[in-house]
């Protein structure tokens, strides 16, 4: 299917050009005379882009422009002049033309800027797709009233710059929730950046904040840019706050004061263009009157609090995150999709999930690869999620002892020792890595 060319000129010598041109080309091409009728085509036929002479009778090309952009705002428009000036190149930009072509016209500019500007709508389709994937991919499933609560509280604070501290327990989905106000902001296409506060040494949380240049320290071998400078145009977000030293809180606030840092051994001073977002599952108050948290540090970040409720008070959402996650497990590992008896789901519902949706999410991914029936089932599921007899041998083991592959009983062993400590660590890679005396790295390419 060819491109479609609306051509709108109250000249007929151009539009005949411009139509034999362009049809020779495999362009669709249609006109119009006036932004009237200019109005009605693209309404009634939808062309791909459209030539829009500044100058005509009645409606001008501002006018018709303007009026294009209110009901066709992804329509590339491209003004065209026989009396070019600066100033209505600058109107017509602001009113939202993709470019500005002067009579008369060179047909190699003409190609060019069409060309041009198609590619850059396929773009920006392909944009607005990937963004509500990316939407779809990081909001938090659920319908109950919890949830819904908190998708209200999202929605009325993402347009906002101002700060945001998101506070919940550990695997309840705090980042998840960062990403969605992101999406939802006014800056979502600049980059949402995240550290984890707890899992950076001491001495290394100013150089990974603010930067550093080279030779500012020992193994300052580069200059490097911290997290502030590579999230500015977007979002930034702390996780783990309440783990943070004293001073480096001082610093946080300094920065956020002024809007400007300075690199580690650096003397220029750089603007600070970030959303800053930061969570914590402790109780900063009380972290504030043990004298660990700085008070005013908390009220710059506290501007707008939002709690993510645990699992355990939005326990009708899990039989819908149970779906969800097998569906993904599903795609990631290009296999067939495993569904669960009404059952094991009620049995899951029962649980009281201390390590949160993060949790059930590692439950989900463990029985999806240890259970080889298309079907998992209550007996599939192991010890805390389920009463055990005793001394019987649970099902996974019964499985395990039914592989003949001395090589594929070790992979699958360790893959089932590394997904129990990551449960007994509630999913935290870096907790689980330091229990085995191995590295995150490590337990990633295990469990890729």
């Amino acid at each position: 299917m060819y491109p479609a060319v609306l051509i709108v000129d109250d000249e007929t010598t151009i539009i005949e050009s411009l139509e034999g041109i362009l049809s020779d080309d495999g362009f669709e091409v249609m006109h119009a005379y006036n932004g009237y009728e200019a109005l009605q085509k693209i309404e009634a036929d939808s062309p791909d882009i459209v030539l829009l002479d500044i100058w005509m009778p009645g409606m001008d090309g501002i006018e018709t422009l303007k009026e294009i952009k209110k009901s066709f705002p992804s329509l590339p428009v491209v003004m065209i002049t026989g009396h070019g000036t600066i100033e209505s190149a600058v109107d017509a930009t602001k009113s939202g033309a993709y470019d500005f072509l002067e009579k008369p016209l060179s047909i190699d500019k003409v190609m060019v800027t069409i060309n041009n500007a198609l590619n850059f709508r396929k773009l920006e389709e392909e944009n607005i797709y990937l963004r509500k994937k990316s939407i779809e991919k990081n909001s938090i499933t659920g319908t109950s009233p919890a949830v819904q609560k908190l998708y209200s509280e999202v929605m009325a604070a993402s347009p906002s710059d101002a700060s945001i501290l998101i506070t919940g327990e550990n695997g309840t989905g705090k980042e998840m929730v960062a990403r969605t106000i992101h999406q939802f902001s006014t800056r979502p296409e600049g980059p949402f950046i995240a550290i984890n506060c707890a899992a950076i040494p001491e001495e290394n949380i100013d150089s990974e904040l603010f930067g550093h240049e080279k030779g500012a320290f020992e193994k300052a071998t580069s200059k490097n840019k911290g997290k502030f400078e590579l999230a500015s145009g977007g979002t930034l977000f702390l996780d783990e706050i309440g783990d943070m030293n004293i001073n480096t809180q001082a610093k946080i606030l300094r920065a956020l004061e002024s809007k400007t840092f300075q690199r580690i051994g650096g003397g220029r001073t750089l603007h600070m263009d970030v959303r800053l977002i930061t969570s914590t599952n402790k109780d900063l108050e009380a972290e504030i009157e043990k004298g660990t948290f700085r008070e005013d540090l908390f009220f710059r970040l506290n501007v707008i609090p939002i709690h993510v409720p645990p699992l355990r008070e939005r326990k009708e959402d899990i039989p819908l995150l149970v779906d969800t996650f097998l569906d993904n497990l599903a795609l990631q590992n290009t296999g067939s999709r495993k569904s669960i008896s009404k059952e094991a789901v009620d049995l899951l519902a029962r649980h009281p999930w201390q390590g949160n949706v993060r949790e059930l999410k590692n439950l989900l991914e463990r029985l999806f690869i240890m259970v080889k029936d298309k079907t998992i089932h209550v007996k599939d599921i192991p010890h805390p999620y389920t009463p055990q007899v005793p001394g019987e041998t649970t099902s996974e083991r019964r499985w395990l002892f039914s592989i003949d592959n001395l090589e594929e009983a070790r992979k699958n062993f360790e893959k089932e020792y590394i997904l129990r400590k990551l449960e007994q660590s509630q999913g935290d890679i870096q907790i689980a890595a330091k229990k085995i005396g191995t590295s995150a790295r490590f337990i990633k390419k295990r469990m890729g």
